[in-house]
């Protein structure tokens, strides 16, 4: 879980240093010419997003999966081989590769965005569609190990 935050923070900061996101309305494709500081702007908002997002859930993860263990009465190398399913399954293993799928297409677009001589509104239009698709997908993993999570608590 962490690891994933941590990649794709990585990601957001090089994209941001290289020149690349946008919120503005010139992204929403109002406008024929973008600025390179639309992508930063764009890059800025989804690095916060995910940090927003990490710092919201994982407090609330951590203190449920302690619930658990309390629940079950597990010590602590019980809890670490039990407890593993509620992070990592077949499910959280989807998103992470979709995540990775992702991290991998905004690299390769910052790159490409960084070095055009003036920056490509349809590059920026299509980042910010995957940097949402990145955020959205993280919000579902979290959403997803919670229910799990909850699930087990209430039996």
């Amino acid at each position: 879980m962490g690891g994933t935050f941590k990649k794709a923070a990585w990601i957001v900061v090089a994209a941001a240093m290289m020149g690349i996101g946008t919120t503005d309305a010139r992204a929403q494709g109002t406008e024929t010419t973008c600025q390179k500081e639309d992508f930063e702007a764009v890059v800025e908002a989804t690095a916060s997003s995910l940090r927003d997002l990490n710092s919201k859930n994982r407090p609330e993860f951590q203190e449920k999966l302690r619930e658990l263990k309390l629940k079950r009465n597990w010590n602590q190398n019980e809890f670490m081989e039990k407890a593993a399913p509620f992070v990592r399954d077949d499910k959280t293993a989807v998103y992470d590769k979709s995540t990775d799928e992702l991290l991998s297409a905004i690299s390769s677009m910052g790159r490409e965005g960084a070095s055009a001589e003036s920056p490509d509104c349809a590059i920026l239009l299509e980042l910010r569609a995957r940097m949402n698709v990145l955020v959205d997908t993280q919000t579902a993993k979290w959403n997803y190990m919670f229910d799990k999570l909850n699930a087990e608590l209430a039996k």
